[in-house]
């Protein structure tokens, strides 16, 4: 599948509506709700069986969805700022709500589900910068140096403060 090139061009989220999607354990898509669907550009069928990381942005860290992974795959909900890259290549930036979705018998994740909403430009200043910060480092030394650095930037707010504190900590004001 080829990804779209990304351009500079952001699709405006109505703040009063939700695009939601649901993934199995591994991150395939098995739903998508209509307004996730016209934000995406992606048909419902194009996104159905696809990995939810179709409409990741090259501009997000990859050590904000490792972080993610590990806290969601213990079976913990997550509140992330991110930018998604649309199928024409604009872009969208959304608070994403991510749940762990269980079993009721046994209680074992089968998926998550995710809520987005429109981000308030705001708090996307507030976070862009450090996502390109990470960005770069990650291309210079990996992973390791992204996280090397988001830990010392939490570190040097709170030395207890951890990513999702910090997005939650934004969140509020919004």
């Amino acid at each position: 599948m080829i990804k779209p090139t990304p351009i500079d061009e952001e699709i405006q989220i109505d703040p009063k509506r939700y695009l939601v999607s649901r993934t199995d354990k591994h991150g395939v898509i098995d739903f998508a709700n209509d307004y996730f669907a016209e934000i995406s550009g992606y048909s419902k069928e194009e996104l159905i069986g696809k990995p939810h990381s179709l409409i990741r942005h090259p501009d997000m860290p990859k050590i904000i969805f490792k972080l993610m992974w590990d806290r969601i795959q213990k079976g913990e909900n997550l509140l992330a700022l991110i930018k998604n890259l649309a199928k024409d290549g604009r872009y969208y930036w959304v608070f994403t709500s991510f749940e762990p979705q269980r079993d009721t018998d046994t209680g074992e994740i089968f998926g998550y589900k995710a809520s987005r909403k429109a981000a308030p430009k705001d708090a996307v200043e507030i976070i862009d910068a450090l996502y390109k910060k990470l960005v770069a480092l990650e291309k210079e030394g990996g992973m390791e140096a992204s996280f090397e650095y988001l830990d010392k930037f939490l570190k040097e707010k709170d030395p207890n403060l951890e990513i999702q504190d910090l997005m939650e900590n934004i969140h509020k004001f919004y």
